[in-house]
């Protein structure tokens, strides 16, 4: 399965614990001033791709001459930076995404890169959005997924798009069985792990998944 590791322009606080565990197959992805992260974290890209709005010269000709793939947009366009870096993802056969820094600069950017994991166009993509000890995760009707943690670890359960049907969980302290959560409902919110396996299928509709650690080392497992 390949990844690919994509590095975007919010805020990084806490460093997710994805990026200490690099395979030399990963295909390290920088938007726009998500190069600075990877500068920071002594991570060098494979492509930086954007508008380049948040990069000064030196710096794109400095990556271009140390053999990083430069893919510049226009400013003008209708998608944003992380949604081409996605698309790149689907054009290099990328199976499983991780993105970095996506969240806390910009409320309607971190709402909007959240609620992209949603677009069609995505559904092959196995996308984990990390911000420290959080992941967010997309479930998608008649989809299950598999988590690992420790008992203590917190989950939410969000509906998006209306109401998420046929909800079924095992290993939480607050169990569903063939349940509705509604559309603006908080009844999903802060669920928790009793247990080191949990597990989540929904029959119908879209579920944002949250997951909170105790620890920062978990990552999502795919059954």
């Amino acid at each position: 399965m390949k990844r690919a590791i994509i590095f975007t322009n919010g805020r990084l606080d806490e460093t997710p614990a994805i990026t200490k565990k690099l395979l030399p197959t990963d295909l390290i992805i920088a938007v726009d001033g998500g190069t600075l992260h990877c500068r920071s974290l002594g991570i060098k890209p494979d492509i930086i791709i954007g508008d380049f709005d948040s990069l000064d010269t030196h710096e794109v000709t400095v990556y271009r001459q140390a053999g990083v793939e430069m893919i510049q947009y226009p400013s003008h366009k209708n998608e944003t930076d992380l949604e081409l870096a996605l698309q790149l993802a689907l054009k290099r056969s990328v199976s499983e995404v991780f993105i970095i820094a996506a969240l806390g600069a910009r409320w309607d950017m971190s709402i909007a890169n959240i609620l992209l994991m949603t677009h069609p166009m995505f559904s092959g993509l196995i996308i984990h959005l990390m911000d420290g000890i959080q992941e967010f995760r997309i479930l998608r009707s008649a989809e299950q997924v598999d988590l690992y943690g420790q008992p203590g670890d917190i989950i939410s359960l969000i509906p998006l798009a209306g109401d998420a049907q046929g909800i079924t969980t095992r290993g939480l302290e607050y169990p569903l069985n063939n349940e509705t959560l509604y559309f603006g409902s908080p009844r999903g919110i802060s669920n928790v792990f009793i247990q080191n396996h949990a597990c989540i299928e929904l029959r119908q509709g879209i579920l944002l998944c949250i997951l909170n650690w105790v620890e920062n080392d978990r990552v999502f497992a795919e059954q």
